[in-house]
């Protein structure tokens, strides 16, 4: 009866303990995912080092939160120098994979924003010019505000090696990074428009919507047919855009959602999610385009797009 009630006490501790450190998943997804550009990749990461967590002498661990960041930037960066031979083989455009996102409650318009630029598509594949330790220095300090300090002992560098890291990826990032405006509050309205005068071939008006070194990527993952070099140029660009509107199937349901912190087209047929597109929008322009249609990628999106308790495909959400 005695051990009884000890398993019991243990089994509530272990419960307890375990409840605790679920509120750090946010966290541990945020920066698995940052590190690695797949969502599904950052899910294993997260879980492994949970196993980990389970499996470690607790009365050694003084900080689950700064334990569990130290395995997830370490497994992330494994995961990085192994798939470093992957993406030179990838075929085609590499893009990340692409997820939901929204506004977090309780987060300011400006907090939001610093989070959906860093969380963009365009963001993440700049970071792709880092090396592992400087992407993980990099995100740690910009986006979670470490301390050199605590960077120094997750990444198991000295403080001095990791400001330099950190320098080093900051001026890399400054050259091509270009910050969303906060007032930028039409965007669904331009993603609209973008849509209206692709269905109708307007060119003189989706022009204006470019801007005119606008670029778009495409990523097919040699899976499926997508370009393999980016685009760039108003008028081309435009006239390729009017040109595939044109060849969606009838079939098809277009509905916009929030994907990478930025408004995005989504295609959906037969159960399926076709592809996805974000649009990089500044100073009321479209400044890049970013097609996802390698279905490997889209697998981790309709996961989310078909737990969420309300229909994703409502009138709110469709185009016409």
């Amino acid at each position: 009866m005695i051990k009884e009630k000890i398993d019991y006490f243990k089994e509530r501790l272990r419960k307890n303990s375990m409840d605790q450190i679920q509120t750090y998943q946010p966290l541990l997804f945020s920066i698995a995912y940052r590190m690695t550009g797949y969502a599904s990749q950052a899910e294993d990461i997260v879980q492994d080092a949970y196993l980990r967590y389970q499996q470690a002498d607790r009365a050694a661990v003084q900080s689950p939160k700064a334990y569990l960041t130290t395995i997830v930037t370490n497994l992330s960066l494994n995961y990085l120098k192994s798939a470093h031979a992957q993406r030179e083989e990838y075929i085609g455009v590499w893009l990340p994979e692409p997820i939901l996102t929204a506004l977090p409650e309780g987060e300011s318009l400006e907090e939001a924003y610093e989070q959906q630029e860093t969380i963009s598509l365009a963001f993440l594949v700049l970071l792709e010019a880092l090396t592992p330790p400087e992407r993980a220095v990099f995100l740690l300090h910009e986006v979670f505000d470490y301390s050199f300090a605590e960077i120094a002992e997750i990444i198991e560098k000295t403080p001095e090696n990791c400001r330099q890291l950190f320098h080093r990826a900051k001026s890399h990032v400054a050259e091509k990074r270009h910050r969303v405006s906060v007032e930028s509050a039409n965007q669904r309205q331009l993603t609209e428009s973008f849509v209206a005068a692709c269905k109708s071939g307007d060119l003189a008006t989706l022009t204006k919507l470019l801007a005119s070194d606008v670029t778009t990527w495409a990523d097919g993952g040699g899976k499926v047919r997508a370009s393999l070099y980016p685009i760039s140029g108003q008028e081309l660009v435009a006239k390729r855009f009017i040109s595939a509107m044109h060849r969606v199937p009838a079939d098809n349901v277009l509905f916009i959602e929030e994907i990478n912190g930025a408004p995005a087209i989504l295609s959906w047929s037969d159960g399926h999610l076709n592809w996805v597109q974000t649009l990089d929008i500044r100073d009321n322009v479209i400044v890049g385009l970013h097609t996802l249609l390698n279905p490997d990628k889209l697998a981790f999106l309709q996961r989310q797009l078909e737990s969420r308790p309300e229909p994703f495909l409502s009138s709110s959400h469709v185009l016409p």
